[in-house]
């Protein structure tokens, strides 16, 4: 059985992404987490489910980045403008 809480690098390793990414997207809100214990961090496995599920329905790519909302990221050399 499937426990309901997942390690960052097991969510990591479910989602093929790096465990950085895995802290960003619970910052964005992408995926939801709880602490446990003195700090101990874990992610709910029915977030991860329901952001692969998520990005099924919607036909995207939920490891592309490049398609999550927000402003387009800036390369390197690129100005800010107002």
């Amino acid at each position: 059985m499937e426990g309901p809480l997942l390690r960052v690098q097991e969510a990591a390793g479910l989602l093929r992404v790096s465990k950085w990414t895995i802290y960003r997207w619970i910052e964005e809100g992408r995926l939801r987490a709880t602490k446990i214990g003195l700090g101990s961090l874990r992610i709910f496995r029915t977030s991860v489910n329901g952001l692969i599920e998520g990005a099924r329905i919607s036909g995207r790519d939920p490891l592309d980045d490049s398609q999550a909302s927000g402003p387009p990221a800036r390369t390197a050399g690129q100005k800010k403008t107002r």
